[in-house]
């Protein structure tokens, strides 16, 4: 896709066997949790990111979502003190925070260009997604945009389904609009996931082809989540099985800011 007019600020190609941790949070909302069942599990080969899910990974928060496992990397955390309700997506879920968190803001831009290059899984029990979240705790601040969203059970050789859009949750300036649309992708292969997001629309795009356009934006900073998640199997216990680990994986994540035009 065209990037005239951005610039790239952000860039992360996973080289290396050290993830980066002045770009990635490597646990998943963990003020609702804590560090250990939060934590991400994950490999990194040289050359790839490989999110996990192990047989023996603890669910990141029973009380919240039971058997539900996760790994994910994220840009920003912003929580409040032990106890309180304070913080980002807590979906208005009844969560308290439980374990203190150093706020920290590690990329969390307003509008740009945003594009990852991966490819997924086609286990049944599992979805990857790259989504955005507003950095702060705010009923006005909370909104989702949706890169793309992949659960293994829609990919097949001829076609995926790729979720993709926004989501309001708090935000009483956005209206849901998210659409899940067929593409002839096998995305157990590498393809590139983008949304261009401007203060008046969210476009999205598959390896460059243009797929659809939301006509509303949120208007503040926001951060990126980065996430593999295995779904509890029909008696509430951990996943559907199958071969461990379930893994996502990402060659890379980049953003681009507008160029300052004059």
């Amino acid at each position: 896709m065209a990037r005239a007019g951005y610039e790239l600020e952000f860039e992360d190609t996973f080289e290396g066997d050290r993830l980066d941790e002045d770009r990635w949070v490597p646990r998943y909302l963990p003020q609702w949790s804590d560090r250990t069942a939060s934590a991400a599990r994950y490999e990194l080969d040289g050359r790839y990111l490989h999110l996990l899910i192990e047989q023996d990974q603890p669910p990141w928060s029973p009380e919240l979502e039971g058997s539900l496992r996760v790994s994910s990397l994220q840009t920003g955390v912003f929580a409040g003190p032990v106890g309180s309700a304070i913080g980002q997506h807590g979906r208005g879920s009844g969560a308290v925070v439980r374990e203190a968190q150093r706020n920290v803001r590690l990329y969390t831009p307003r509008y740009g260009l945003i594009e990852m290059r991966a490819r997924a899984t086609d286990d049944p029990g599992c979805m990857v997604a790259l989504w955005m979240i507003g950095y702060e705790d705010s009923p006005e601040r909370s909104a989702e945009i949706c890169v793309c969203e992949i659960f293994g059970r829609d990919v097949g050789p001829d076609g995926t389904k790729v979720g993709m859009g926004l989501h309001p949750f708090g935000d009483p300036e956005i209206t849901d609009d998210f659409t899940v649309e067929t593409l002839p992708i096998d995305a157990r292969e590498f393809h590139v996931y983008a949304a261009e997001w401007t203060p008046e629309h969210v476009a999205f795009f598959v390896d460059g082809r243009h797929v659809r356009t939301v006509h509303q934006s949120p208007g503040y900073p926001m951060q990126l989540m980065l996430n593999i998640y295995e779904f509890p199997g029909p008696d509430g216990s951990p996943g559907l099985g199958g071969d461990y680990p379930k893994r996502f994986t990402v060659d890379y994540v980049r953003g681009y800011r507008p160029v300052a035009s004059g």
